[in-house]
């Protein structure tokens, strides 16, 4: 769907990216990640066809983004930071004037403003003035507006911002109800989201990407090996005697004990999971729960730490 080589962009002698290169297959959910001013903003501009960039190549559908910008961006969905609202008008007219500007034709356009409006939860306030909506509203009109042409790449920029937390668990239903009939780049603050609602993950900082990969990819390369915590019923005894054997597992430690109910925390990489339970199993250990209390923060820190933005 993307391809991307070599993309730079200068403001100035100051450099926002410099030299970034990554695919993106159809149908992904790409997460973006990367601390303030690590160039996030300005290379979603680039890939939705809003900014030019100084030197590289992005091809969207093996067409040239500096070629063809008029043609792709029929096919791009953009949400920025800053939603692109006009105020005084209602919802359900700001949508049909988007519609109108993306080309959708005249007969299908109240067609496709009922369903973005019916899936982004908007069909309660379509005659409300847009200034009067509250900030999570205001989000979700900026969302629609992006999906009212029902674009094969949808591009969303902090769409979490300023959401509260009922909010959050909307806006990541509807990105996951996206998966695999939109290409979805989203970045986010946020990181929890990202880690529940992405494929992959790249991580920019200072310009560059310093990594990407699945979650338990970036887990390997930043060096984390866990921990991972286990909570079973009755005594820890068994259960510790079965994982200490286990090869792979550096460490298993009793964290707690509650009622009927053990709590163990076991040092090994993620992938030894299903390992960690057939174990269980046969030293008959009942399991209740297994959870990674490393997340996503975590991983992202060890990847950044030492590393200053410049964009």
């Amino acid at each position: 769907m993307i391809e991307v080589e070599g993309l730079t962009k200068y403001y100035g002698r100051h450099a926002a990216i410099r030299n970034l290169a990554f695919t993106i297959e159809r149908g992904e959910v790409i997460g973006f990640l990367g601390l303030n001013g690590a160039g996030k903003s300005t290379t979603l501009k680039i890939l939705g066809c809003v900014l030019l960039p100084t030197a590289g190549r992005v091809r969207i559908e093996g067409q040239d983004a500096l070629d063809n910008p008029h043609a792709l961006r029929k096919q791009i969905g953009f949400l920025p930071d800053t939603p692109p609202l006009y105020e005084e008008m209602t919802v359900g007219a700001y949508l049909s004037f988007v519609a109108q500007l993306r080309g959708v034709p005249a007969g299908k356009a109240a067609g496709r403003v009922g369903e973005v409006s019916s899936r982004t939860g908007l069909s309660q306030v379509q005659r409300e003035p847009i200034s009067s909506l509250s900030h999570g509203y205001r989000q979700r009109v900026g969302v629609a507006q992006a999906l009212v042409h029902n674009p094969q790449l949808l591009i969303l920029d902090e769409p979490t911002s300023g959401l509260d937390p009922e909010q959050i668990v909307e806006m990541r239903a509807l990105v996951q109800s996206l998966k695999g009939s939109h290409t979805v780049l989203i970045s986010s603050h946020i990181l929890s989201e990202i880690s529940q609602t992405c494929d992959r993950l790249l991580v920019i900082q200072g310009g560059e990407i310093v990594a990407q990969g699945t979650e338990a990819q970036l887990a390997q390369r930043a060096g984390s090996t866990g921990p991972i915590e286990l909570e079973i019923a009755g005594s820890a005894d068994a259960a510790v005697s079965a994982l200490q054997t286990l090869p792979g597992v550096i460490s298993v430690q009793l964290v707690r004990t509650e009622l009927h109910a053990s709590v163990l925390r076991v040092e090994a990489p993620s992938e030894l999971r299903p390992q960690l339970v057939r174990a269980l199993v046969a030293a008959n250990v009942d399991l209740l729960s297994l959870s990674k209390p490393e997340r996503l923060e975590s991983i992202f820190l060890k990847l950044t730490h030492g590393k200053e933005g410049r964009a």
